[in-house]
């Protein structure tokens, strides 16, 4: 990545990306070349245009009209993708390796590569939501290291500054100079309070740590695999998702009441810890969301 604009949150680094490669389409293929494809089941923000690229209906439901430009399609279908790039001129494609408010699922590796070869081929801006998978949380500095793929655009946000409002838009040499004088801002992006906090992040973000990302991640995996009233585990690194017997929302508010917080994801319930959570302490909510999970009465 060679410049990165500074926003204040996730929604708005994708917005930022989203206008990055529509300036670059029209500028290069015409203004007729404003397509974004996203996939089904994705979020990319709560913004009228991020809703847009929000492939759930149900986001949608309270808000039109949308921002137009937007085509949801099927993960794992490259046909449907190849078809709509003989209907459409398509600026870019938009993926989350994982999908998080989508229920935790992790796309396989030979979609996602399938899909970054066509874009490749086709001149087509690749771009990588990483706003909830991004700095570490898969056990890797974004999501997409774990695919071996290189997006044109990358976004971040959540994590970066540790709690402080920050987003990030990153973008490849090609698109570097793309945004000019005037056209694009942000009040307070980059400002210098978030951006400490989000050095003091990443100075931590080292080989050591990311290995403790990953052995703790075996371990849940490991302990919720097959336990009592726990149907499937999904996703990676620290970034789990599990589709339990009782109703999630129940299996949340039961482990509340513990002291463990969880959170929800569709179906399932969505596990979030913080990357440095000691292990005593992991394996402490662990056993109450398995003994949680085991009471199916």
């Amino acid at each position: 990545m060679s410049k990165v604009f500074f926003s204040n949150s996730g929604a708005e680094a994708n917005e930022c990306a989203i206008k990055i490669a529509r300036k670059y389409a029209a500028e290069k293929k015409g203004e007729d070349c404003n397509v974004i494809v996203t996939l089904k089941n994705s979020f990319h923000g709560r913004t009228l245009t991020t809703l847009a690229a929000t492939g759930q209906d149900h986001y949608h439901e309270l808000y039109q009209p949308l921002t137009p430009g937007f085509i949801h399609v099927d993960a794992y279908n490259i046909f449907e993708l190849e078809a709509l790039g003989a209907k459409h001129k398509i600026a870019a494609i938009m993926i989350e390796c994982i999908q998080g408010e989508g229920g935790v699922n992790e796309l396989k590796k030979s979609f996602v590569n399938e899909v970054a070869e066509y874009a490749e081929k086709r001149d087509i801006l690749l771009i990588a939501d990483e706003v909830q998978t991004g700095n570490g949380r898969t056990g890797k500095l974004y999501s997409y290291m774990n695919y071996g793929i290189t997006p044109d655009i990358v976004t971040t946000a959540k994590g970066l500054a540790g709690g402080l409002p920050l987003g990030a838009t990153l973008m490849n040499e090609k698109l570097q100079d793309v945004l000019t004088f005037g056209d694009h801002g942000s009040t307070f992006g980059g400002n210098p309070v978030c951006c400490s906090a989000a050095i003091s992040v990443l100075d931590r973000l080292d080989d050591d740590l990311m290995d403790a990302v990953n052995a703790k991640s075996k371990y849940v995996f490991d302990e919720l695999s097959g336990a009592t009233g726990i149907k499937s585990v999904s996703g990676m690194g620290l970034m789990i998702g599990f589709e339990t017997v009782k109703p999630a929302a129940q299996v949340v508010s039961e482990c509340l009441e513990k002291g463990v917080l969880c959170l929800t994801a569709k179906n399932k319930v969505r596990l979030l810890p913080a990357l440095n959570i000691p292990m005593d302490l992991l394996a402490q909510a662990i056993e109450v969301i398995k003994s949680v999970c085991a009471d199916c009465q």
